[in-house]
């Protein structure tokens, strides 16, 4: 099996849920995942999460942005199986094993690939209290789309972009 991509949006803003230690109250609002095998996007709630876990268990690897520390702590009250168990390939943390700092989807995904996310996670919890459902997924699958490129351009080059303070454009030797 190959490569499905992950992300997710919330319910609720950190602030809201009183830090970072509660990221399993912030609730999921959308996700989406990209399947390599299938070529093909799918889209979830909180109606069909049991299908989202079945899918990521299917994944080898699981890739997103921020995985461990964000989307699998939001997404673990919703299963009992163990999501740091699945095969994952977390961008951020490859990167931020790299370079010993932190680098954004967007930053990378505009070094690497000229391209921009469309928004930014408050803009998605305004989506979902406003109802707009089609708006966020969309909004979340272009957040998939993003990093299934950015993966698969450091699959193919061995290799990703940042820019440095100096807007230098540095590479970010990559093995997946």
């Amino acid at each position: 099996m190959g490569a499905v991509v992950f992300d997710l949006e919330t319910m609720r803003s950190i602030q809201e849920v009183g830090g970072r230690h509660n990221l399993h109250r912030l609730g999921l609002s959308v996700a989406v995942t990209y399947s390599e095998d299938e070529n093909l996007y799918r889209f979830y709630t909180e109606k069909n999460v049991s299908e989202l876990v079945e899918e990521l268990k299917k994944g080898n690897p699981v890739v997103g942005f921020n995985l461990y520390r964000f989307d699998y702590q939001v997404l673990q009250p919703y299963t009992s199986f163990a999501l740091e168990t699945l095969p994952t390939l977390d961008i951020l943390e490859e990167v931020y094993r790299k370079l010993g700092f932190r680098v954004s989807l967007d930053e990378l995904a505009w070094a690497t690939l000229g391209e921009t996310k469309s928004g930014d996670g408050m803009m998605a919890i305004r989506l979902w209290r406003q109802g707009r459902i089609e708006e966020l997924l969309e909004y979340c699958r272009r957040d998939v789309e993003i990093t299934w490129q950015l993966y698969d351009f450091g699959r193919r080059n061995k290799y990703i972009l940042y820019l440095d303070r100096t807007w230098r454009e540095r590479k970010i030797p990559v093995n997946w």
